[in-house]
């Protein structure tokens, strides 16, 4: 009898956001890559896209009926929104998640799935030199930068779109529920158990990034506001200075007021003493409400993540669902 060899089973999820002159040729160079060595299927997710997009993705459904899955959401909910969709219908023990735009080169993604078999739970690519735009790199600094404060990221860590995640990540990156998706918070939190890979960076083929200036200011602030309680403590502790200057002053002019030999205080500095110290005191107690009041928005907000309006499943995903 003649053995049969064990392949290893990967997803790889793309977000699709007018690609639709690259997802086709994309789609079709990970299969020849990838297929003779992997049980293969890709999760296709289209973001709203604004183009011919659909009809592509629907057509290499067609195309490749037993590897290409596709999803279509009913609005844009924003890139790691529509990853996380993508990544609710995997089934492979390893998923990479690319750019549908080739900067991401389906050649290095062999690089990925040989380093997380060293048993890393993700492996993100680091680039030699990357072929984006200067606000683009500027914002993947600044984006890096906040990371680093509110996330305890790693200083050496880049946090690339190109990764790879094992079974036991994606299992516990699925079950959040939140809306405001940051994949890379998400990782930071689940584990700290992370390989890195040089892959190349190539220049976009087709069209310009979608990240303009607004959306990379979206994200820094989805970050700083629905990962991280630094406002809110930055704003008690500006209670707390402002009500020990407040109880300084008043100290001060009560000292004044008691020694005949010092300047009587103005009605002014007594205003502003006073004044000083109930607004730190206000500040402070905002502070610690805003404390209790954020770690409940942080469980609590039940804005969908995404909505898929149609889908089309690979033979393959829907026979391992029973479909």
């Amino acid at each position: 009898m003649r053995k049969i060899e064990y392949m290893t089973p990967i997803s790889i999820v793309i977000p699709v956001y007018n690609a639709e002159k690259t997802i086709g040729p994309l789609c079709r160079a990970l299969i020849s890559e990838l297929s003779g060595d992997y049980r293969l299927d890709i999760v296709l997710v289209n973001d709203y896209s604004r183009d011919e997009s659909d009809r592509i993705c629907r057509t290499l459904c067609d195309e490749f009926p037993r590897t290409v899955t596709y999803l279509a959401l009913s609005r844009n909910f924003g890139e790691h929104n529509a990853v996380l969709a993508g990544l609710n219908h995997t089934c492979g023990d390893y998923v990479v998640v690319m750019d549908d735009d080739f900067q991401n080169p389906p050649e290095e993604v062999p690089k990925l799935l040989t380093e997380i078999k060293k048993g890393y739970d993700v492996v993100y690519c680091q680039y030699a030199t990357k072929s984006d735009s200067w606000y683009r790199n500027l914002g993947s600094y600044l984006n890096g930068t906040l990371a680093r404060v509110t996330l305890d990221k790693p200083a050496n860590l880049y946090l690339s779109s190109f990764r790879a995640m094992n079974r036991f990540l994606v299992d516990h990156l699925v079950v959040h529920r939140s809306p405001n998706v940051y994949l890379d918070a998400l990782i930071l939190r689940t584990t700290r158990n992370i390989g890195t890979v040089q892959v190349r960076h190539d220049v976009r083929r087709e069209g310009r990034s979608g990240y303009t200036m607004k959306k990379l200011a979206d994200l820094w602030g989805n970050v700083f506001v629905s990962y991280s309680l630094i406002p809110l403590r930055l704003l008690a502790a500006a209670g707390a200075v402002l009500t020990c200057l407040g109880i300084y002053s008043v100290c001060a002019m009560l000292v004044r007021g008691w020694l005949p030999m010092l300047n009587d205080p103005s009605d002014l500095e007594e205003l502003s003493s006073i004044t000083m110290f109930f607004r730190g005191v206000q500040l402070l107690a905002t502070g610690i409400v805003g404390e209790y009041v954020g770690r409940i928005y942080l469980k609590l907000n039940q804005e969908p993540q995404f909505i898929v309006r149609d889908k089309l499943l690979a033979k393959t995903v829907g026979e391992r669902h029973g479909a």
